[in-house]
């Protein structure tokens, strides 16, 4: 192990360099994010391994970084107190969580926006030629336009990035170590970690709903970010409940 850095963080660290280089080399860095980032199901350009390859792709030098530093910071410690094996099994569940939290929003858009559309007289494949142009078919009223954006916006969604497994991570950080204080780099107030947690979520929630921004770009997927720390949440939970039987965290 590197002084400071546990081996499987280490070990993901890496595969998520590896692939932001592939990012930017392949293709003219548009074709190994077609190959490997997430799409929505209903879109062309979705694939079945995305579900696991979207967790190491990133979309620019800041994500990435953010996201290894996050890694590194909370992952090391949570992986000393679980162990490599229950810390790689809570990171990509987290992950899936995530990725099931955001596809979930996005059917909840896409399918009474798609629902309108057909009603309107429009067959499916006007509907699906309008989703992949972008260009109206015939004419419509407000309300069946902006049916057809939130549609648009759906079928055309991607998804990159480790944050909903970090989010699992955090989660299991700050339910291992509730008295942990933590800090934002931008608000240098020491927070204990049994509020931190809970409030980043909340405004995650708060951004998905309102689509006001309070720390990330405005394109972050922030129910992957609530889906991730919910996962997390819950299998600490079982775990901790079960801590006198073979699943217990610390064995």
């Amino acid at each position: 192990m590197i002084r400071g850095i546990t081996d499987t963080v280490k070990h993901l660290i890496i595969i998520n360099v590896v692939m932001f280089i592939g990012t930017l080399t392949v293709g003219g860095g548009q074709l190994f994010y077609e190959w490997f980032a997430l799409y929505f199901p209903e879109n062309v350009l979705f694939k079945p391994w995305q579900i696991i390859t979207h967790m190491f792709m990133h979309g620019g030098p800041t994500h990435i970084l953010f996201n290894m530093f996050a890694l590194w910071m909370f992952g090391t410690a949570v992986e000393t107190q679980l162990g490599s094996k229950k810390f790689l099994f809570l990171y990509i569940s987290a992950g899936l969580g995530a990725m099931l939290f955001q596809l979930g929003y996005y059917y909840f858009n896409y399918f009474p926006s798609y629902s309108e559309l057909i009603a309107s007289g429009l067959t499916d494949g006007q509907v699906m030629e309008m989703l992949k142009t972008n260009k109206v078919v015939g004419e419509l009223t407000s309300s069946q336009m902006s049916a057809a954006q939130h549609a648009y916006t759906a079928y055309n969604a991607s998804m990159v990035g480790a944050s909903g497994c970090i989010m699992g991570i955090l989660a299991a950080f700050g339910m291992m170590n509730p008295e942990a204080k933590l800090m934002l780099i931008f608000l240098p107030i020491p927070i204990k970690a049994k509020y931190f947690i809970p409030g980043i979520i909340i405004l995650d929630i708060i951004s998905a709903l309102t689509g006001q921004s309070f720390f990330s770009p405005s394109n972050t997927a922030y129910m992957a970010h609530v889906g991730g720390a919910i996962t997390g949440f819950l299998i600490m939970w079982y775990w901790k409940k079960t801590q006198f039987n073979k699943n217990r965290w610390d064995r």
